[in-house]
Formats: C-alpha cells, sequence, structure tokens
C-alpha cells in the first residue's frame, strides 16, 4: 500500500467526479503534493537538500511550488469570476446577461440529480480498471504504484477533459495530463535533465494562466464559466 499513489488516486476522482471548484481545485493543490511525496519516497532525484531530518530534491520543490501556483492561479480565477457585478455599471444587455446567469446559479443549488454524474461515474470506474489493469500488461516505470499514478493522472485527466463543463474543469484536465507525463519521465529517464523539467514545469505556469484568461474573456462576454452556454449562442 502506497499513501502518496492512494492521495494521488482519490485526488484525481474527486477532480474528475466534481463540479465545483471548491472542491476540485484544492483537490488538484493535495494532488500536487501527493506527487512531490511520491518523486521523494522513491527518490528518482538525487536529494540535496535537508527538512526537518527528511532529504528532498530542490527540482522536487520546485515541482512543487509550481504545482502550488498553478492552483492558485485557478482558485483566484475561480474566486474572481464569482463574485458579484456592480449593477450600476452594467448597460442592458449585461443586466441580462447576469440575471440568465443568477437564474442558472438557483438552478444549481437544487437537489443533487444523479444524471450529472452518470458519465463522470463511469468515466471514472472505466479509468480505474484500466490504470490498475495496464501497469501489469505493460510496465514502464517501477514499482507498480508508480505506473498506476501516472497511468491514473493521464486517464483522469482526458476523461475530465472529456466531461468538463466550464472553463476550469478543462484547465484541471490538462494539468493532469502535463502532470503524468512530468511523472513518468522523472521516473523513466536514467538522468534526469534539468531542460525538460524546466519546459514541463513552465507548461504547467503557462497553462494555468491561459485558463485564466481564457475564463476573463467568457464570464467578461457571457457572465458564466459554463462552455454549454457557447453552443447557445
Amino acid at each position: 500500500m502506497n499513501i502518496p499513489a492512494i492521495g494521488i488516486g482519490l485526488t484525481c476522482a474527486i477532480i474528475l467526479l466534481m463540479r465545483d471548484w471548491r472542491f476540485t481545485v484544492p483537490a488538484l493543490l493535495i494532488n500536487y503534493l501527493c506527487l512531490g511525496w511520491m518523486l521523494t519516497q522513491q527518490q528518482f532525484i538525487a536529494p540535496d537538500l535537508s527538512f526537518g531530518g527528511a532529504q528532498v530534491s530542490t527540482t522536487v520543490v520546485v515541482k512543487l511550488i509550481t504545482g502550488l501556483a498553478a492552483a492558485l492561479i485557478l482558485a483566484i480565477t475561480a474566486i474572481t469570476f464569482s463574485r458579484e457585478y456592480n449593477t450600476e455599471d452594467l448597460d442592458e444587455f449585461s443586466l441580462a446577461e447576469l440575471r440568465r446567469a443568477a437564474r442558472r446559479a438557483q438552478r444549481t443549488i437544487e437537489p443533487f440529480r444523479m444524471s450529472d454524474y452518470v458519465v463522470p461515474f463511469w468515466s471514472l470506474v472505466l479509468a480505474a480498471a484500466a490504470a490498475l489493469l495496464l501497469p501489469r500488461l505493460y510496465p514502464v516505470a517501477q514499482p507498480y504504484a508508480v505506473d498506476f499514478a501516472w497511468y491514473w493522472l493521464a486517464l483522469t485527466g482526458l476523461f475530465t477533459l472529456v466531461t468538463a463543463n466550464d472553463v476550469l474543469k478543462v484547465g484541471l484536465g490538462l494539468l493532469l495530463c502535463v502532470e503524468s507525463v512530468d511523472l513518468v519521465y522523472t521516473a523513466v529517464a536514467g538522468r534526469v535533465q534539468v531542460f525538460p523539467l524546466a519546459l514541463l514545469s513552465l507548461l504547467t505556469l503557462v497553462l494555468a494562466l491561459a485558463v485564466a484568461y481564457i475564463s476573463g474573456l467568457l464570464y467578461g462576454r457571457l457572465k458564466t464559466l459554463d462552455l454549454a452556454e457557447l453552443y447557445r449562442r
């Protein structure tokens, strides 16, 4: 039983299943912490720092800082575009959009509807079956927990993209996919190169910033981050 792998599994499941950013964004942050724990535990990268008796690598610390920054960007984005507009500064069109967004928000607090979670749930079941089976059929890294973790990150990331209902969820799916690539590269590379890891960290931050920018554009036009509104135009 590998505790970091369990943490990665649970947090990815929350990101795939839940629709509220108050659950998914903190789950992403915990996911990055579990990834750093796994890398420290397996020592794919030689440790060169000591924190309270624990030996860690500077590269792992950079990964954790990058993950924290990405989660913080998404959290600030979600908080910013969940606030109320100053209605005195809005024109008639914007007021109409705001009222429509308020009606949608009221619908979201209706009693729990199982139909909203059927596709994500079965996607999660399929991802779990594949992530448990693929490491035995096509092992890439060692040990089994690491193979499970990167397969799980990739599959849940892809299914999150497929089932995404808003821009933030799309960003979460993309970040999980990048995290999977980061983990498998770190695990299988005989000698970890700084340049590819720096590119992956940069890509993580760029994706988070791109999601924040697109969220601002979408919210400024439609007063919502719901992707379904794009098809109602």
